[in-house]
C-alpha cells in the first residue's frame, strides 16, 4: 500500500508524517540512553526488549483545582469549574503520575490529539523526586 493510500485511510497520517520529520530534525539534539549500554558496566548486553511490552498509564492533564465536598455535591450538567491554568498554557503529559512532557492539544479530523512540545529531561525527573 503506497503512502498516499495510507494517509486517506488514516486520519493522523498527515500528523504522525509531520511527528516523524520533526524527530528526525531533532535526532541529533535527542537524548540517549548510553548510560544504560555503557560497556564498562557489568551485563552491559542489557536488551531493553523486555520492558517494552510493559503497560503504563499515560494521562493528560488540562488542570487542577480544590473543592469542598459541599460544592462538589452541588456539581450538575452545565456547571463549571474553575481550574488553575491559564487558558493557551501546555497541558502536562504524566505517565504512571510522573511528569515526562508538555504539550498543546491539536484537533485532527474531530479527535482529539496533543502535539508535545517541551519533553522533560530524566535529569529534570530525578530532581522533581528529590
Amino acid at each position: 500500500m503506497s503512502d498516499e493510500e495510507n494517509t486517506e485511510e488514516d486520519p493522523w497520517a498527515d500528523a504522525l508524517n509531520e511527528q516523524a520529520e520533526s524527530e528526525a530534525a531533532d535526532a541529533a539534539s535527542s537524548a540517549s540512553f548510553d548510560e544504560l549500554t555503557d560497556s564498562s558496566m557489568p551485563g552491559s548486553d542489557v536488551n531493553l526488549d523486555v520492558v517494552l511490552d510493559i503497560p503504563v498509564n499515560l494521562s493528560m492533564e488540562i488542570g487542577r483545582t480544590k473543592i469542598s465536598i459541599r460544592n462538589l455535591l452541588q456539581l450538575n450538567q452545565g456547571s463549571v469549574v474553575e481550574l488553575e491554568r491559564l487558558a493557551g498554557e501546555p497541558m502536562d503529559v504524566l505517565v504512571n503520575g510522573t511528569l515526562i512532557a508538555r504539550g498543546e492539544v491539536v484537533v485532527v479530523n474531530e479527535k482529539f490529539g496533543i502535539r508535545l512540545t517541551d519533553i522533560i529531561s530524566p535529569a529534570e525527573r530525578v530532581k522533581k523526586l528529590k
